[in-house]
């Protein structure tokens, strides 16, 4: 095999963690698949792979040869692509990943509409209220609320978002709107854990405060959360695209908004920068201008 042939081995291995399987792919025998591995990584002289009886998983220096022979796989297909006199475009398979409401919200209606315009592309979403790691998870794309912590990542800033504090106007009209944070202590609080895993509630405002809170009501739903303060069962703090549509049609009232954190950046991620395929460029070019467009986001 060549080079080019050994990194297509390499690749279908990794990504479905079985020589055997990988072997059924290619159209080669599993002796053949495993000799392959074996010789690139003498080649690298470095693992590629840690291998059990029953599982075969990227080590470091695995996933990070693992993004970099990708890009150079997708860079040959281009290529070939424009010796033949076509110009380089979205196809194949796009991941996708970005928190559950934002995702259910705001980023199912993005890529329906891409997949309208490229229709060679094929879109697998999948949705956690967690940091997922990019390369162990196959994803190309990515929607992070919050500061980016992997430098590795290059990331498009599309807007930010605030936490905010709500409740239901019939909850406010019975038990009092809260002036300042400390007020939060004698009030029925609901504490979606997927938002404020802590219950260390920290503001700011003239003076930076951290309240103790004592939840009336924990959820590991942030839609149960919005489905209980909305029904008037207390107050809680949410993002702010998660509650803008009941804040706008008055099912729910906000409170102690000069006291909010700072906002929190939302960006798109990915790994390969300027060497990112053509199906990646282009949703990542797409999303981003829409996501700016959008009030509840954009800055």
């Amino acid at each position: 095999m060549d080079k080019l042939e050994t990194m297509q081995v390499f690749v279908e291995v990794a990504e479905r963690e079985s020589f055997v399987e990988a072997s059924k792919k290619l159209g080669l025998s599993a002796p053949a698949v495993t000799r392959s591995v074996a010789r690139l990584e003498q080649s690298l002289g470095t693992r590629l792979f840690n291998r059990t009886t029953r599982h075969v998983r990227l080590t470091d220096a695995g996933r990070h040869y693992l993004c970099d022979v990708k890009c150079i796989l997708e860079s040959v297909e281009q290529a070939e692509a424009a010796v033949t006199g076509s110009f380089a475009k979205p196809i194949g398979e796009l991941s996708i990943t970005a928190p559950v409401l934002f995702g259910q919200k705001y980023i199912v209606p993005l890529i329906t509409q891409y997949l309208d315009l490229y229709p060679e592309v094929s879109v697998n979403a999948v949705f956690y209220d967690r940091i997922v790691n990019m390369v162990e998870d196959n994803l190309d794309v990515a929607i992070r609320i919050g500061n980016l912590q992997d430098s590795s990542l290059y990331a498009t800033r599309v807007g930010s978002i605030r936490r905010v504090i709500c409740a239901a106007p019939e909850y406010f009209a019975e038990y009092g709107v809260p002036q300042t944070p400390s007020d939060l202590v004698e009030h029925k609080i609901i504490q979606p854990t997927a938002v404020e895993t802590s219950n260390q509630w920290k503001f700011s405002g003239e003076k930076s405060e951290v309240v103790k809170i004592k939840p009336h009501l924990r959820c590991n739903q942030n839609c149960a959360a919005i489905q209980a303060a909305t029904g008037g069962a207390g107050i809680t703090r949410l993002l702010s695209y998660q509650v803008a549509k009941d804040v706008a049609n008055g099912a729910l009232q906000l409170a102690l908004e000069e006291y909010e954190p700072d906002p929190l950046p939302v960006h798109i991620v990915y790994m390969e920068g300027r060497r990112a395929s053509a199906k990646v460029r282009s949703f990542v070019d797409f999303a981003a201008k829409r996501l700016r467009d959008n009030p509840f986001i954009g800055e």
